[in-house]
């Protein structure tokens, strides 16, 4: 197993990290259009960044507050997205640690639950998370995604 960190990418190094591991993943190896992938979202998003010893290992965001309503409709729900990892990491855990980064700084913003749009090649891995699929399949950058949600709850103490 490799060693890795997982933070809240706060610096603009980090950020760009974030970006460039986005671009490989999803523009490069998906040929998602730029335009699709950054949005204005981006700029106010909590990004969160997985760092090996090589250098990025992945990256996801959480949305919350006024900016997560429109994706969830609930100010209490935060929207888990942009979850990417780079081919060489893939099935060492980053993509679940990234998650379990995103609900923590979900936690520590008062949210109750957290949504997200899964590519639906990536069901199961969501669901060993304790996310459930919801609503009908739809397109999303022309990759077919399901809409799934998990509760979360404050760790025991």
């Amino acid at each position: 197993m490799t060693a890795f960190a997982v933070r809240v990418a706060e610096d603009p190094a980090d950020r760009e990290a974030c970006f460039a591991v986005r671009q490989a993943v999803f523009v490069t190896e998906q040929q998602v259009p730029e335009d699709v992938e950054y949005d204005t979202y981006d700029a106010v998003a909590l990004h969160v960044l997985a760092v090996g010893k090589a250098g990025p290992l992945g990256t996801g965001r959480l949305l919350y507050g006024p900016e997560a309503l429109a994706k969830t409709g609930a100010a209490e729900i935060g929207s888990l997205g942009r979850l990417a990892v780079t081919a060489a990491a893939r099935g060492l855990g980053v993509g679940a640690a990234l998650v379990r980064a995103i609900e923590a700084a979900a936690l520590d913003r008062g949210l109750s639950a957290v949504d997200l749009h899964a590519q639906t090649h990536a069901l199961g891995f969501y669901e060993r998370l304790g996310y459930v699929a919801y609503g009908p399949e739809f397109p999303d950058a022309g990759i077919p995604h399901r809409a799934m949600r998990r509760a979360l709850s404050a760790p025991a103490a």
